[in-house]
């Protein structure tokens, strides 16, 4: 191979290796930001909820908000039932049950909060507050817990039977929105509490206390799915008892 030759192969190498290098610095450096990356995620409009109506619950609920085919009015409900409802993927339902099941959430939540939007305005009723739901009182959160939910929740919130195959679920996979819309809106055999009856602060409290409930450490170790003294008693029987058995045959057999 000749010199020149040489030479031009590592001209363009070194020119190769200059392009490869400024792509690159201007990629990271200088390229301008699409929309999509520059701009934090937009709320939706009223109008957004609307159009979401139309396509997801007005099958049901009827064109405006009336009720219908199997589904209750919406008159009066207030955003917050929106929340509770869609948040916790009970709603959209696919069809009619004893109690709508928790199940994966079909909307974002600018597209939940959009279509609540949307009830509020044409229907009206409780609403969310604003500013953060778990900034009250955690130890007035876990009395009012215990004197208005653990009775059907269970104490450590793991829920439990109710009548007419209706069941109090466990509070373990809630957000503070819906564990405070929920209060508002009274779902199936829940009672609704209304600020006469709970202020914004002691649900606030609750919300906070059940939040702090479910993802708490567990110093004794294992909760054994915090349903109470029931599997507690089950595990020191099997366990406890069953190993003084053992060990006493154990040394009726060495005798």
């Amino acid at each position: 191979m000749s010199t020149s030759r040489t030479s031009r192969l590592s001209n363009y190498a070194v020119l190769l290796l200059a392009l490869t290098m400024v792509g690159g610095l201007y990629t990271a450096f200088g390229a301008p930001k699409s929309a999509a990356t520059e701009q934090a995620p937009q709320s939706l409009s009223v109008e957004d909820g609307r159009r979401l109506y139309l396509q997801g619950c007005s099958t049901c609920h009827g064109l405006d908000l009336e009720g219908g085919a199997g589904g209750p009015s919406l008159v009066g409900v207030g955003a917050s039932a929106v929340v509770f409802q869609v948040e916790s993927g009970r709603m959209p339902l696919a069809f009619g049950t004893v109690q709508a099941p928790r199940k994966k959430v079909r909307y974002t939540t600018p597209e939940i909060d959009a279509l609540a939007a949307y009830i509020q305005r044409n229907g009206g009723g409780p609403v969310l507050p604003t500013g953060s739901l778990t900034d009250g009182d955690l130890q007035e959160g876990g009395e009012m817990f215990r004197t208005n939910c653990a009775s059907c929740h269970n104490a450590g919130g793991a829920g439990g039977a109710l009548t007419y195959g209706k069941y109090a679920p466990s509070l373990k996979p809630a957000s503070a929105r819906v564990i405070y819309t929920a209060m508002q809106h009274g779902p199936e055999s829940m009672p609704r509490f209304g600020d006469n009856q709970l202020s914004v602060e002691e649900k606030k409290a609750i919300t906070r206390y059940v939040r702090y409930l479910m993802t708490a450490a567990q110093p004794g170790g294992n909760d054994l799915g915090r349903f109470g003294p029931v599997p507690e008693g089950l595990v020191v029987f099997l366990v406890g008892i069953g190993s003084l058995v053992v060990l006493t045959l154990w040394i009726g057999n060495r005798a």
